[in-house]
């Protein structure tokens, strides 16, 4: 069966060509068995069913065998999927703030909008549990043109030189009105568009189709940013800086946090650095904690730094003190 399942996925992800266009695809498989998984076929396809969103939750294009453990995660997934339907009606979806800091000025050069979750129950939720519910049930469309006005509405009432981030899932590339909703959010605030920042992962560009180069060209003409978020952890990070200009590069916080403690992390950095010196785009370095990995950052090149030695995300109300304490500290520093 395993050699099976290992032959319909090569098979699978064999490329083909529609309409003169390349097309890579993928799947999951999940297996349930008789007479151990059941004996009725309605009982098999559940089962099956269950071992399938098993595989997605475990990063997809791969196979997993129903086993009872399942079905308790898959009820607690669909309880979670329930509750995230009424979350942002009910009001319990926030967006906080966090800051990213100039290397050169020491000032707050941006903030990034982060979603959090405040479960009536649970408490909060991090977006790492909850992000991949809405993206399978299509709800982060929904979820996150709320988090793109409510980030540009409040962006726009800071000084003009600080930008505000934002996250697009690769799914919301697949709404053909995203560029519209880009342009809604921006004229409903007044912010330019040059103090919008658009952070995108490499699944956008690795997908390498048509309608997500386009959307991207067409959020570029708008003036916005366009940053690749998380580098230097795919496979293949480099084509992506051919196949699309970004205005900034992302260090992933696995290498910035590892800093003097991996040997490995600094040439890292410093090669990440270096590459977009030679391309002409800023780096930023993620996950910055303590003072020295923060003089290694600088020592890397990196034109800006973001992690809890800067400031832990904040709620909108505390960002205008939060900008004005860092200034003043600058001040008095030089």
């Amino acid at each position: 069966m395993e050699r099976l399942c290992a032959r319909i996925l090569d098979a699978i992800k064999e490329p083909f060509e529609i309409g003169g266009h390349g097309v890579d695809i993928g799947t999951s498989i999940g297996i349930s068995v008789a007479p151990d998984d059941g004996l009725e076929a309605e009982d098999l396809l559940k089962n099956a069913d269950i071992a399938l969103y098993a595989v997605k939750t475990g990063g997809r294009g791969n196979w997993r065998f129903f086993a009872p453990a399942m079905e308790a995660q898959a009820q607690a997934r669909n309880a979670l999927e329930q509750d995230l339907r009424h979350a942002l009606p009910a009001g319990d979806l926030d967006v906080v703030y966090q800051p990213t800091i100039d290397l050169d000025s020491n000032e707050i050069s941006g903030l990034e909008a982060l979603l959090r979750w405040n479960h009536p129950r649970r408490g909060l939720i991090m977006p790492a549990e909850f992000i991949p519910v809405a993206e399978d049930t299509g709800l982060i469309s929904e979820i996150g043109e709320w988090v793109l006005n409510t980030a540009c509405a409040e962006a726009a009432k800071w000084p003009a030189s600080v930008r505000i981030a934002v996250n697009l899932s690769p799914v919301q590339f697949k709404d053909h009105g995203l560029v519209d909703t880009v342009k809604t959010a921006l004229a409903a605030s007044g912010l330019a568009a040059g103090r919008l920042e658009l952070e995108i992962t490499e699944t956008v560009v690795l997908q390498e189709n048509e309608s997500n180069r386009v959307t991207l060209q067409e959020m570029r003409a708008l003036g916005v940013t366009i940053a690749l978020d998380d580098f230097g952890i795919g496979y293949s990070s480099l084509s992506y800086l051919r196949a699309f200009p970004f205005s900034k590069i992302k260090i992933d916080q696995s290498f910035v946090r590892e800093l003097g403690e991996n040997s490995e992390s600094a040439p890292i950095v410093r090669t990440i650095a270096d590459l977009g010196r030679s391309l002409g785009v800023p780096t930023i370095a993620e996950g910055v904690e303590t003072p020295a990995q923060l003089r290694l950052v600088r020592a890397a090149g990196c034109k800006e730094a973001q992690g809890f030695l800067f400031g832990r995300p904040v709620p909108a109300a505390d960002v205008p003190a939060m900008i004005a304490r860092r200034k003043a500290v600058t001040v008095h520093a030089a």
